[in-house]
């Protein structure tokens, strides 16, 4: 069976804020990329529960965490469509999506 990894290292400043966050992916070559935030969710069966790593750099900005923000929420509803279909709960988080943009300033 194939194995990859992806591995993350952050560093922090003096007051524990990330300052820098790379990862590397084993399918993705051997180079290491930058990022300026991060949200991991991973589901812990025994617990039935979300385990969630969120981290951003100092330097990222307001606009920039909205846009992140709001591609992540599209992405996790593209996501729960795929894995239960369509229904009217999809079409509503979609609508929603719509509205948080246009409340973020991300659309006019």
């Amino acid at each position: 069976m194939k194995k990859s990894d992806i591995t993350f290292s952050v560093e922090l400043d003096e007051t524990k804020m990330p300052t820098n966050i790379e990862w590397q992916a084993t399918d993705a070559g051997k180079e290491t990329n930058n990022c300026k935030a991060m949200m991991l969710s991973m589901w812990d069966r025994k617990e039935e529960n979300t385990m969630r790593i969120d981290l951003w750099t100092k330097d990222m900005k307001v606009d920039e965490m909205k846009l992140f923000f709001h591609q992540t929420f599209v992405s996790m509803i593209n996501t729960l469509e795929r894995a239960t279909g369509t229904d009217n709960t999809i079409l509503e988080m979609r609508e929603y999506s719509k509205h948080l943009a246009e409340q973020m300033k991300l659309i006019k």
